[in-house]
């Protein structure tokens, strides 16, 4: 049986996983896939820090030279994240022969096609399944099992500790700020979780899949992205009254032969398999022609997850599957298409307004809208009883673009019947 040599960059809670694997499932994964893999080096920064894993004596170093000059080694996994360090390591590692399996979303969405490309032209290869959506196969299933489709639509909920916040919310009926703590308790969120919250590791992830589906690199700044935290407690409750849950949702949608990219909170009917993915799990909607839709569900995140997507790279690599077909990632100018602002995409959207409660506050509401083109599929007003104050006023709209909506808004700031804010959620049916 041939002998594969490993070596680990980084050894976090995912290095830590990916090591655990190869150490105690080294029967199992020889049997499955005909190769003995050896750990042979893990490079840290720090030697002292405890990290719940015994590792073999001599393995684990602060040196990367050693893997570098090490020919017995075929293949490096990179889990340290960061990005210029990161990338630097990953070209030391091509130069020297090795192939290469990363996990590391932002360093894929800044640099992916140029680090592909120079694998690709030293006959090397990258596979990166870890890095969207952790432990789903959506990677391979767009790279190989969907080749012989054209992608109309990618839906996905692709942040678990988003999605967990929300799924408390929802159900204990908490704030933000509860919910934020429970995350943090259980492991789900990062004692700072701005990148969690603000939409930017969806929005990496999903920039990601797009490049993989549509051939088109997508800058950050061109995915419409609205974060979770500012978003209140009553909206989910209104939202489901009406029938509808809330979820972080990163959509990139082909219209007209232009994408439409964003990622922000959306009302999803509760009818659809994506409301019902609840907690830490993520999950992908790919609807292709001529296959139809198709849901991918699971664990997005976490240490078992994300090593089991690594550790299924470094046995594809092993075998050559990497590098049959085209290089996974590339920015093929020539035929991706055009991705369109966000005030020219169509849809229904959820407002909420307070105003105050005294007559003809409907009619101005709605005149303004009507003004815009914009119709109404229904308004409801939430009772406040025994206190003198504004009520909320929900509205759902018939489709209409963001540019009309934008400027009804601005508009109907000017009504002294209305108090900020506004809420503006988008729905997808």
């Amino acid at each position: 049986m041939k002998k594969i040599g490993v070596a680990l960059f980084g050894m976090g809670t995912v290095g830590t996983g990916v090591a655990r694997l190869l150490l105690e499932s080294a029967d199992h994964l020889a049997a499955r896939s005909g190769f003995r893999f050896e750990l042979r080096h893990v490079v840290v920064r720090d030697l002292e820090l405890r990290r719940g894993l015994t590792l073999p004596p001599g393995i684990m170093t602060r040196d990367p030279e050693r893997v570098f000059d090490d020919d017995a080694v075929h293949i490096g996994i990179e889990v340290m994240g960061g990005i210029e360090h990161a990338a630097t390591t990953i070209r030391r590692l091509i130069d020297s022969g090795k192939e290469i399996v990363t996990a590391n979303k932002a360093l894929l969405c800044d640099q992916g096609p140029e680090l592909v490309d120079y694998a690709w032209s030293r006959g090397r290869s990258i596979a990166f399944e870890a890095a969207a959506a952790g432990g789903i196969p959506i990677v391979s299933a767009l790279r190989r099992s969907l080749t012989g489709n054209v992608v109309h639509r990618i839906e996905g909920i692709l942040n678990g500790t988003s999605n967990f916040i929300l799924s408390r919310m929802t159900e204990e009926d908490c704030s933000y700020g509860e919910a934020l703590l429970q995350a943090q308790a259980m492991g789900y969120a990062e004692a700072d979780p701005t990148f969690d919250v603000d939409g930017t590791d969806a929005a990496q992830k999903l920039a990601i899949l797009v490049l993989l589906a549509f051939g088109a690199r997508v800058p950050l700044e061109s995915i419409h992205r609205k974060g979770i935290d500012s978003l209140e407690r009553a909206d989910l409750a209104y939202a489901a009254d009406l029938g509808y849950t809330i979820k972080l949702l990163a959509d990139a949608t082909l219209v007209n032969e232009a994408l439409q990219l964003s990622v922000r909170p959306t009302l999803i009917p509760l009818g659809r398999p994506l409301a019902a993915v609840g907690g830490a799990l993520n999950a992908v909607l790919v609807e292709g022609d001529p296959v139809g839709p198709l849901c991918f569900t699971g664990a997005g995140a976490g240490s078992g997850p994300t090593a089991s997507a690594i550790v299924a790279d470094v046995i594809e690599t092993a075998i050559g599957s990497i590098r049959l077909g085209p290089p996974p990632l590339i920015d093929r100018k020539d035929l991706a298409p055009l991705i369109s602002s966000p005030d020219d995409e169509v849809r229904r959207y959820y407002l909420r307004f307070k105003v105050d409660d005294r007559p003809h506050a409907f009619a101005d509401i709605a005149h303004v809208l009507g003004n815009h083109g914009i119709s109404l599929a229904s308004i409801v007003q939430k009772e406040v009883r025994g206190i003198n104050a504004p009520v909320p006023v929900i509205v759902v709209t018939h489709e209409t673009s963001l540019k009309a909506l934008r400027a009804a808004e601005s508009e109907l700031d000017g009504l002294d019947t209305i108090h900020p804010p506004l809420v503006r959620i988008p729905i997808v049916d």
